[in-house]
């Protein structure tokens, strides 16, 4: 195991790798504390409406680091993306070649500064109330909560910390002098790799899987979902909720009725922008190279 900063990455014995940064907040423990469960939440549709990195990339559109054009073909490669990349590897390599080229030579510090700012003005009004509850419950019952996210841990620790939560598990990008290099310490933390990062995390921190809970909107998460002791399915795809049915999950929806319909659109546009990065990522490494 070893400490990349903020971050903190682990290899387990297959040489599946994971990262997890703590939010650095320290919220007091009940009398009872339970220090061997903890809770998981995705972020996309489930912690947050829409996906956290579309809503990034919103708020550097808005800077001006991106243009709408490129805004615009964010949308067309994630929803290639969403479609595509559960099925062919072909199109998760082409994900983690354009992860690559967005974030090299980026400053770590110039993200977390702008996750900070876009997440209070974009993604705070678009987080579920109700989700929120649900992982404050399980802070109240002295345990830890994680957002698991494809998204750069980073991003991932800064929404942790605006919502008061332990950390973040997320894509971890390799980082010399304070810059990304371009290149990925293992690899995106989407699909299986969730569910691996989740059990690495465990053993480091003495969680018993069995007694976690775990949440999500997306069938992509199933193997994360079945690895813990109590899934919930919240804000579930029609996969998702088939499966949850047949497996005799609890469900919670905090959609309703065409409201759920539009908030559906940014996270398929988002689900996987860093396949779709590229020309905006560039753009903006650029930019903040010649600043």
């Amino acid at each position: 195991m070893a400490d990349n900063g903020k971050v903190t990455i682990s290899t387990d014995v297959h040489g599946h790798t994971a990262g997890w940064a703590e939010s650095g907040l320290a919220p007091p423990a009940p009398p009872e504390a339970d220090p061997g469960a903890a809770a998981f939440f995705d972020v996309d549709n489930t912690m947050m409406q829409g996906a956290s990195l579309y809503w990034f990339a919103r708020g550097m559109a808005a800077r001006k680091y991106v243009t709408t054009g490129d805004l615009a073909r964010f949308a067309w490669q994630q929803l290639r993306f969403r479609v595509l990349a559960t099925e062919h590897a072909g199109d998760m390599s082409q994900a983690k070649e354009a992860a690559l080229a967005f974030i090299e030579g980026w400053r770590v510090a110039d993200v977390e500064r702008l996750a900070e700012e876009i997440f209070d003005e974009l993604m705070a009004p678009r987080i579920w109330a109700g989700t929120r509850r649900l992982a404050e419950r399980h802070l109240a019952d002295g345990q830890r909560v994680w957002l698991v996210s494809a998204a750069p841990v980073e991003i991932g620790r800064v929404i942790a910390a605006r919502l008061g939560l332990t950390g973040a598990i997320g894509t971890v990008a390799e980082v010399a002098d304070g810059a990304y290099t371009g290149r990925l310490v293992g690899d995106l933390m989407h699909g299986p790799a969730k569910a691996e990062a989740v059990g690495q995390l465990a053993t480091v921190e003495g969680l018993e899987l069995s007694r976690c809970a775990a949440y999500s909107d997306s069938a992509n998460d199933l193997p994360m979902l079945s690895a813990v002791g109590r899934a919930v399915a919240v804000n579930p795809d029609a996969t998702l909720l088939r499966q949850a049915r047949r497996r005799g999950w609890e469900v919670r929806d905090f959609r309703t009725g065409r409201r759920a319909v539009k908030i559906a659109v940014p996270s398929t546009a988002a689900a996987g922008l860093l396949a779709g990065a590229v020309t905006a990522g560039l753009a903006l490494n650029r930019r903040l190279r010649t600043n």
